[in-house]
């Protein structure tokens, strides 16, 4: 099940670059939207293969799209640590290349052991979302950050299921 997540998710990587390839750099005019969209976790491909780290990371989360620029996200996961995160944030796209909306998400996490004890943590993460009527995805490149937050690229297929 998860070769086929990745596999999947590797797919809609290739399919965004391509598209992102052979349209120009673009900013989005913020136009309100109402949009719900439903995710299952993350997929995480970790930079320090050689440390054990757990990179599927069921969980649940949601993403409100109020915006054609800004969204909110909150949910819960089984972290890279194998321990559960929760996180709470907002993505700013006010870019993008083709169909690729491109920014970051600033948020909070906690549940990391080696990160303040697994407390609550700030986050700037740059990320990419693609959407397409009721299918999208996101993708994350998360930074290492010491010996605390190991770093990976993460995809996060979503559904908005109304």
């Amino acid at each position: 099940m998860m070769n086929s997540l990745r596999n999947a998710g590797l797919v809609l990587l290739a399919c965004m670059s391509g598209a992102a390839m052979a349209d120009t750099f673009e900013t989005i005019d913020s136009a309100p939207l109402n949009e719900v969209w439903l995710n299952g976790g993350f997929y995480s491909y970790h930079f320090q293969r050689d440390k054990g780290l757990n990179d599927s990371n069921p969980g649940l989360g949601a993403e409100w799209r109020f915006s054609t620029v800004a969204s909110a996200t909150v949910g819960r996961f089984y972290n890279s640590d194998r321990a559960y995160s929760n996180y709470a944030g907002v993505y700013y796209q006010p870019f993008k290349v083709g169909p690729v909306r491109l920014g970051a998400v600033a948020g909070v996490f906690d549940g990391y052991p080696k990160m303040r004890n697994g407390g609550w943590f700030p986050a700037v993460i740059p990320t990419a979302s693609f959407e397409y009527e009721r299918v999208g995805v996101n993708l994350a490149i998360v930074p290492s950050y010491k010996d605390r937050l190991y770093g990976a690229i993460s995809i996060q297929l979503k559904l908005r299921p109304f």
